[in-house]
């Protein structure tokens, strides 16, 4: 499924620690530091900026990948060492930034999950708007046992997909959750068998793609703002996104293909 991928070209064509290829609408991003695990150090998170907000015009859909054994081993403890205060601080609204740029982004990301995603790495995986995770995958939130803390969004992301219990068990006991469990709280959309994570994120990049454009800008822009709404903000806000999508050209074209039978109805995939 990936022979049809081949390098984006530009400045994407030069980045050290990402593979970035490209096939029609999708781009595949992949991390690529697999002697550190993928661990995300100072100029891996540059690079991640620079990816992002290189993505080419025709682009619909992201895949985000790691390489080796493993997605992503978080943040590189050995430039922590020599940091004061002020500078982590400055460190730790980089990595958001960053990670702003991938939530909020004009595509939707699909992560695919495979042996360890720890600490900022799960940070990160929690930036997609889908993960994929295989049999292999384990989850884990080591800062407590590294005297540290959260720093890349996770204090914000992660109580909203596994609960607040369940972040501050896994930071102030160190718990690990396999692919099992955390598919059952929430940490991925999917489970698929070792190795086939990367498959099944192309596969949904694929099916994502194909949606209206302005569709998957409303869900990727609004679902997340009106989430922190109070109630009567939130049912304005998505009153407005509504009259927004539809009024699109795309839309009523798309409308009219379904009311005149030349759309599919919804169903379970066989």
């Amino acid at each position: 499924m990936h022979d049809d991928f081949s390098p984006l070209p530009g400045p994407c064509s030069q980045l050290r620690f990402l593979q970035v290829t490209q096939s029609e609408a999708l781009v595949h991003l992949r991390l690529h530091r697999p002697d550190k695990r993928n661990a995300i150090s100072d100029a891996f998170l540059a690079e991640l900026q620079i990816a992002f907000s290189a993505l080419p015009a025709h682009c619909r859909a992201v895949v985000l990948s790691g390489a080796g054994e493993h997605f992503c081993a978080g943040l590189d403890l050995s430039e922590v060492m020599e940091r004061s205060v002020a500078d982590g601080v400055l460190h730790s609204r980089a990595w958001h930034q960053a990670f702003e740029q991938i939530q909020y982004g004009r595509v939707p990301v699909i992560a695919a999950l495979h042996g360890a995603v720890i600490g900022g790495g799960l940070e990160l995986a929690a930036t997609a708007h889908l993960r994929v995770a295989d049999r292999s995958t384990f989850y884990g939130l080591p800062e407590g046992q590294r005297g540290i803390f959260v720093g890349g969004g996770g204090s914000v992301r992660l109580p909203r997909l596994a609960g607040f219990s369940l972040m501050t068990d896994m930071m102030l006991t160190g718990r690990v959750l396999d692919a099992a469990e955390g598919q059952a709280a929430g940490l991925s959309n999917y489970l698929v068998e070792p190795g086939a994570a990367v498959d099944k994120a192309i596969e949904l990049a694929r099916k994502v793609a194909s949606n209206a454009p302005l569709s998957n800008f409303a869900i990727l822009q609004a679902l997340p703002r009106i989430a922190d709404m109070s109630r009567s903000d939130g049912l304005f806000v998505e009153a407005l996104m509504s009259a927004v999508a539809q009024g699109d050209d795309e839309a009523k074209a798309r409308v009219r293909a379904f009311l005149e039978k030349r759309a599919g109805k919804v169903g379970r995939e066989a």
